[in-house]
């Protein structure tokens, strides 16, 4: 069995039969922001059915027909990414997702579905990889564009889920679309500038009572970074500790809670040792217990140092007013 490093704690595996245990916590963890998406989440419910979905892939494995693998971070089963479709004879395969919110804000999605995307290309000579999202499905869509997909149209009314009619978005890319050869240290670099991206906005994260910690930021910054926010008349300009203590306390204190930021789109650039990434961002949570939500955009800088790649310096703008 193989195991893809998706970073420094995360894992790709097989997701196999024998895994359904481990597999039904997974989703019971993840039913509430799964199932509105992926109708075969609602099918294993228990062990037995649990087992079946599984099953399911492993046969259809066997046939050349699917693939499903798990996402593992720090040992513990969050997530995984699955040929919902591989027809060898016609050069095409669907791409799907899926993700518990223990593992959300990391980048490991988007790292794992690059590296079905290579194989399916490299390896088995497709030549055009799908993904379909619902319309409404906001993160699934972001996902298709950080993999530089093109929207290719929408399916009116195409699926029931839920007894709901639902539109649904086709995105794809085509081999020749995808980085190859001395493009393919593009394509990992930009994959290490995901999931710096990822660890920075998870940080905040303080839903379900997930505890935050900003001292991460350290971890993805050079030691002289620098944040700024333009929110007000003119820039306030942060060090790392200025910007970190505050927030921490305001995630912490009671003051901001079920709070949660993410990537919805992003264009990134790569020169040589230096990088450049302008991302639009949505944000909700409780602000002194009333609701709010927000959106902005982030404009982010990168440098490749000697302990790898780093941020250098993050502004961001908010199109609402800012509560982090």
């Amino acid at each position: 069995m193989f195991t893809l490093p998706l970073g420094d704690h995360a894992q790709l595996r097989p997701l196999e039969p024998w895994q359904a245990p481990e597999f039904l916590a997974h989703i019971d963890r993840a039913r509430a922001t799964v199932d509105p998406w992926i109708p075969w989440a609602s099918l294993s419910t228990d062990l037995a059915s649990a087992t079946a979905t599984l099953q399911r892939y492993a046969d259809r494995q066997a046939t050349d027909d699917a693939r499903i693998h798990g996402i593992w971070l720090d040992g513990t089963l969050v997530g995984g990414v699955m040929f919902t479709r591989f027809d060898d004879t016609s050069g095409l395969c669907e791409v799907g997702c899926w993700l518990e919110p223990a593992g959300e804000g990391q980048g490991l999605v988007t790292r794992a579905c690059r590296a079905l995307i290579d194989w399916a290309f490299a390896q088995r000579g497709m030549s055009r990889v799908e993904w379909w999202a619902s319309s409404g499905n906001a993160r699934s869509i972001a996902v298709a564009r950080r993999l530089g997909m093109s929207r290719d149209g929408v399916l009116r009314r195409h699926s029931v889920h839920r007894g709901e009619r639902r539109d649904i978005e086709v995105w794809s890319v085509l081999a020749e679309e995808w980085p190859t050869g001395d493009g393919a240290s593009e394509v990992t670099v930009h994959t290490e500038l995901d999931r710096l991206m990822g660890v920075f906005v998870g940080a905040f994260t303080n839903t379900g009572g997930r505890r935050p910690d900003l001292g991460v930021i350290r971890d993805v910054f050079v030691p002289q970074g620098r944040i700024i926010a333009n929110v007000g008349d003119e820039p306030v300009i942060y060090d790392l500790d200025s910007f970190i203590a505050p927030r921490q306390k305001m995630l912490t204190d009671g003051t901001l809670t079920e709070f949660s930021e993410w990537e919805v789109a992003e264009r990134t650039e790569i020169f040589g040792s230096i990088a450049h990434r302008f991302s639009e961002y949505r944000k909700s949570g409780y602000h002194n217990g009333e609701w709010f939500e927000g959106r902005g955009h982030k404009t982010t800088q990168f440098l490749r140092t000697p302990a790898g790649w780093r941020m250098s310096s993050l502004a961001w703008d908010d199109d609402a007013p800012a509560r982090a």
